[in-house]
């Protein structure tokens, strides 16, 4: 996304595209395969025990014999994109410049599709290394309308997502978001409103307010990705992408009369309520 050669200053263009402008310098060392293999854990825990922070899941990790500290850990669960969901007043960092928006869904009754479309980045391990899952989901269906893998969480990636949802099945009255520098960057805002979406962020370690969206990650994960050891970004996109389409088409949810998502979003009778 960054071109060195065009006469815009690099430092706006990392600007525009909500980076910081050490990132366009950095070159990342590869991970070593010990934190790999920490990473997949710290993840697989975090699915479990969404309320655990770094001290406990050092302990839990030190009690399976993984000598860490909490600040490797710490460390590393940065990396992958994740954070203790319990109420936290005063302890998150926001992005300098960054607009947090309020968290519009607490009183709001979502009863149709395309009230209310979420988005979230999950981190993806693979046999060596890992990826990032961007996804756009329908609220109340369940559907995910758009998904992308990415080996980064730039804030391109989460336009790219949005904007082929848009393209594919219109617009939400509103998005809601975390507050991850790539849905706070200026080039995600205003692709939100622009389609004059309104947009619903969650509150900063309120799990109240993204416990939906970490069930759809805990079934991508079980029923897909840890089912299987990547050996390449493309084959990581390609089993994903053939779930979602399961997901969508096939996988009935009791929160939805065991309907589909796909039969939930387009107002379809399931075979199994014609059976009964």
């Amino acid at each position: 996304m960054i071109n060195r050669a065009h006469k815009l200053p690099i430092s706006r263009q990392a600007e525009l595209l909500g980076i910081s402008r050490g990132s366009v310098y950095y070159l990342p060392r590869p991970v070593s395969e010990n934190d790999l293999t920490i990473m997949r854990r710290l993840d697989e825990l975090h699915l479990k025990h969404p309320f655990m922070g770094a001290r406990m899941l050092r302990d839990q990790l030190n009690r399976q014999g993984i000598d860490i500290g909490r600040k490797h850990v710490s460390t590393l669960m940065k990396k992958i994109n994740i954070n203790a969901v319990y109420r936290k007043p005063n302890t998150s960092k926001k992005e300098p410049g960054h607009k947090i928006y309020p968290y519009l869904l607490r009183t709001l009754t979502i009863n149709k599709p395309n009230q209310v479309w979420a988005l979230d980045t999950s981190y993806i391990p693979m046999a060596r290394g890992f990826v990032y899952l961007t996804a756009v989901i329908d609220w109340n269906s369940r559907k995910v309308l758009a998904s992308k893998v990415a080996i980064t969480l730039e804030a391109c990636h989460a336009v790219d997502v949005l904007e082929e949802a848009f393209k594919l099945y219109g617009t939400p009255e509103i998005i809601n978001t975390d507050q991850g520098s790539q849905f706070t960057a200026t080039i995600f805002v205003d692709c939100v409103e622009a389609k004059g979406c309104r947009l619903s962020m969650d509150g900063r370690g309120a799990w109240r307010d993204n416990v939906f969206i970490e069930r759809v990650w805990r079934s991508v994960k079980y029923e897909c990705v840890y089912l299987y050891a990547y050996d390449s970004v493309k084959d990581a996109k390609h089993s994903i992408q053939k779930y979602l389409d399961w997901y969508n088409q096939e996988r009935p949810h009791s929160n939805l009369n065991r309907l589909t998502p796909d039969e939930a979003y387009y107002g379809l009778l399931s075979p199994l309520k014609k059976a009964a």
